[in-house]
């Protein structure tokens, strides 16, 4: 992509990036696994890892960093789901740090903002989030907007990565990332300069005004009870 970019001479590329999680946790760490031989969070560090080549070939680049998407409780099975005892709950290792969270449509809005300031952001990377929520808000939010009491069951890393889904170690070492650094996740994320390219950013709230309708409710999982 970067090479196409340069042969087409663009004037102006967002590469679409996150985080080289190894900056902080090398490899040898052994606070999370070592993933594929060469990772700690795979989607994250091969993106990551990719951003040198956009420098090295000169090309006029503006790296943003997106957040959690909110539809991930709609699509990927991510919302809540009623535990053994009934109720319902949402699932993340987060402990009672914050995460930054997003609609996935307001991606493409921020980078409009971006192309529209002109050069002011080349070189530069920029992180956009419409809110930094704890699981606990969240499942506040949650249970406001659908009416019905929404849990957050904060689970360990250890055990997010055993639930066996497709990607469960990923995402267990990303959140757990996440959780970890926070100050260095969220700090990259101002929520000031996100709105200031994207007026009409969502919070979670307003998210959910609009979506609560397509979010299932799962009858039982595993997941609920971290057991």
């Amino acid at each position: 992509m970067a090479e196409a970019a340069k042969q087409a001479g663009v004037r102006h590329v967002i590469w679409s990036t996150l985080e080289d999680t190894r900056k902080w946790v090398p490899l040898g760490d052994n606070r999370m696994p070592t993933l594929m031989g060469k990772y700690k969070v795979p989607h994250f560090d091969a993106k990551g890892e990719a951003n040198r080549l956009f420098t090295e070939i000169g090309l006029p680049t503006t790296f943003l960093l997106t957040s959690f998407y909110w539809e991930n409780l709609i699509y990927f099975g991510m919302g809540p789901k009623k535990g053994p005892d009934g109720n319902l709950y949402i699932t993340l290792p987060m402990g009672d740090k914050k995460l930054p969270g997003m609609a996935a449509e307001d991606i493409g809005k921020c980078a409009s903002g971006i192309f529209q300031k002109g050069r002011e952001f080349i070189g530069k990377t920029v992180g956009v989030a419409g809110d930094h929520l704890t699981g606990a808000r969240m499942a506040v939010a949650l249970t406001k907007a659908l009416g019905q009491e929404v849990r957050y069951n904060a689970v360990p890393p250890d055990v997010y990565r055993g639930f066996g889904f497709p990607g469960a170690e990923d995402l267990g070492n990303m959140f757990q990332f996440n959780r970890d650094f926070e100050h260095v996740f969220c700090g990259a994320r101002n929520l000031d300069i996100a709105r200031s390219l994207n007026p009409s950013m969502q919070t979670f709230d307003a998210w959910l005004a609009n979506n609560k309708n397509r979010i299932p409710i799962e009858k039982e999982s595993l997941r609920a009870s971290g057991e």
